[in-house]
């Protein structure tokens, strides 16, 4: 989901500067409200683990540049699912600046782009999570339709973000509409693999109910809220 350098550029920079704050803003609030209500300790290590994560899928799983940006299995509804809103949250933000800043330095400038892509869907699913998910079910339990909203609602922000931002840096030439709807139409495979995923992990995470540590994963896996 990285846009690709030289895209948006200049004084429209600007723009994913208050982005990029803003939706950090919103992630470091969210890290505040978990810490009083689950401690410090459980937030800092579900942190540790998602960056982790989100590191390894950057680099390690498949990955390639198709049009405006690239095509990552991002797993954001599953970070989600595993962890909590705010340290996914926390995690997406660290493992994107620290690929940046060890792997692809030229990315740097987008840091505010592809924070804001990678974060606002992810408080849209914790959104919609509230809404299509009974408080007295956990996570484990969820079924794949629900699973599926989740990882739709994430990978159609992440498209329409993606969208957005080259269409606001490029404008809507016929070449750049050409390769945003490349990458959406690549992308759009992503959700087919994303919900079987949640649920696999759901289901590994259900067999170790009562084995997982206290702290190491979102109270809400294994409980109704």
């Amino acid at each position: 989901m990285h846009i690709e350098p030289g895209i948006v550029t200049g004084a429209k920079l600007v723009l994913s500067y208050a982005t990029g704050i803003a939706a950090c803003g919103v992630a470091l609030k969210l890290a505040v409200e978990t810490a009083r209500e689950q401690g410090v300790g459980s937030l800092a290590l579900r942190t540790l683990a998602t960056t982790a994560l989100v590191f390894t899928f950057f680099e390690i799983l498949p990955h390639f540049p198709v049009g405006v940006s690239e095509v990552h299995f991002i797993l954001g509804s599953t970070l989600f699912l595993l962890f909590g809103a705010a340290p996914a949250a926390l995690g997406l933000a660290f493992g994107l600046l620290f690929q940046g800043i060890f792997f692809e330095p030229p990315d740097l400038p987008q840091f505010g782009m592809n924070v804001t892509t990678l974060l606002v869907p992810l408080f849209g699913i914790q959104a919609i999570a509230a809404r299509i998910i009974s408080r007295n079910t956990a996570y484990v339990d969820l079924s794949y339709r629900q699973a599926l909203a989740l990882s739709t609602t994430y990978q159609a922000g992440v498209i329409g973000w993606v969208a957005f931002w080259a269409l606001y840096g490029s404008g809507f030439a016929m070449s750049n509409l050409a390769n945003i709807a490349t990458f959406a139409a690549s992308y759009a495979l992503v959700i087919v693999i994303e919900p079987l995923a949640d649920l696999a992990v759901l289901a590994l995470a259900k067999s170790l109910r009562g084995v997982t540590a206290p702290g190491l994963v979102t109270p809400r896996l294994h409980n109704a809220a």
